[in-house]
């Protein structure tokens, strides 16, 4: 799940795009109580009371917009109580952040306003090999895991890409491993304002044909060793 920031979610070669799950009319609630049975964690007093001074409210209010009194809210701060599953969305909304923000008690503020994906970050699940794409900062949860954004590096010489001009496109090839235990995950090319991004797996091979057009970055990445970027 992630908040704040436009993304693309590729999930063994399907493209879903999350906020449209999880604005369906009803379905919110199940698929809230699957990412909260998932994490190790969940909303403290401390958290609610910091958000809410943030926004120069008192509990009175906080209580007017949730439904309940202003003693309930006193009893969550003072860790005398916990808020119910089913106010964690309301909650959030009341103080201005995610769910999930408000679960691990950080706030993340996306400052790349004018969505430039040359900004952005990518992220990929250590469990199921989720790749996902964010404009900007945001929180990402995959498989019950809050994912750190990735940190791109220059490419090593057991990673190293080649790239070949074929026709009107280019050809391009990581020399490396494609077991089922070490391989490159996916290539793709990012410019201000458009990426591509080819899904590779294990027994494959760690190749692709792009139109790399414009100024931007390729980027691969390898299941062990991480992110790696080279400027276009």
């Amino acid at each position: 799940m992630v908040q704040h920031a436009l993304f693309i979610n590729i999930f063994f070669g399907s493209l879903v795009y999350a906020p449209q799950v999880a604005s369906l009319p009803g379905s919110w609630y199940p698929f809230l109580r699957k990412e909260v049975l998932n994490m190790n964690t969940y909303v403290t007093g401390t958290t609610i009371r910091q958000l809410r001074e943030a926004r120069a409210m008192t509990q009175a209010e906080l209580a007017e917009q949730l439904g309940v009194s202003s003693k309930t809210v006193s009893k969550w701060e003072t860790a005398k109580g916990l808020p119910d599953i089913t106010l964690l969305q309301p909650l959030a909304q009341a103080l201005g952040i995610s769910v999930i923000e408000l679960m691990n008690g950080e706030h993340i503020t996306n400052r790349n306003v004018s969505a430039n994906l040359m900004r952005g970050k990518f992220y990929v699940c250590p469990i199921c090999g989720n790749v996902i794409h964010s404009t900007g900062s945001a929180v990402v949860s995959c498989c019950g895991v809050t994912l750190p954004p990735l940190e791109a590096e220059d490419a090593d010489a057991d990673h190293a890409l080649t790239i070949e001009n074929v026709e009107d496109e280019q050809f391009l090839t990581v020399s490396h491993p494609m077991t089922k235990d070490h391989f490159i995950s996916f290539l793709a090319f990012v410019t201000c304002d458009r990426l591509q991004l080819v899904k590779l797996y294990p027994e494959g091979n760690a190749e692709t044909r792009m139109q790399l057009r414009g100024r931007g970055y390729l980027y691969w990445y390898c299941n062990r060793h991480g992110l790696f970027r080279q400027k276009r």
